[in-house]
């Protein structure tokens, strides 16, 4: 198994991010205009308790994963829950253990916040992915609607 590291994005870490969740969007075949890009990584920054939070994660001192991740409120809980909405590994790095890595890092940051549950969601076409999510989440019967 490869030695990943683990730590949350820095200011410093613009290039790599951009870099990486532009592969991340390009995977889905799909863009997002320069000001999302903006507002995205200023977002990250910000210190609401409701703001994104990203993680990079790095091998030989290289990042080659990111996780973006939010919490919010629920009406089926008292506490929290966290939204796992973007993960990406590149790709010569998949089945190293960096994607794995990055969710357990996202599932502490849960337990440390004492969040009801971790979630998210992935296409079906995403047959690598859904190895490792079937091995360390528990998949449910919903189905997503968007307007």
């Amino acid at each position: 198994m490869t030695d990943i590291a683990i730590r949350p994005l820095q200011q410093s870490d613009h290039a790599d991010w951009r870099r990486l969740w532009t592969a991340y969007l390009a995977f889905y075949e799909t863009t997002v205009p320069e000001a999302v890009y903006a507002a995205t990584w200023k977002r990250l920054f910000d210190p609401g308790a409701f703001e994104p939070n990203g993680l990079l994660a790095l091998c030989d001192g290289k990042p080659v994963g990111l996780v973006h991740y939010i919490f919010h409120r629920t009406c089926w809980s008292d506490k929290n829950t966290c939204y796992l909405q973007d993960l990406f590994a590149d790709p010569d790095m998949r089945g190293k253990g960096v994607g794995r890595a990055l969710i357990e890092a996202v599932y502490a940051e849960a337990d440390r916040r004492d969040a009801a549950a971790v979630y998210w969601m992935t296409q079906d076409f995403n047959e690598t992915a859904r190895k490792l999510y079937d091995r360390i989440a528990r998949q449910t019967p919903f189905i997503k609607y968007q307007r």
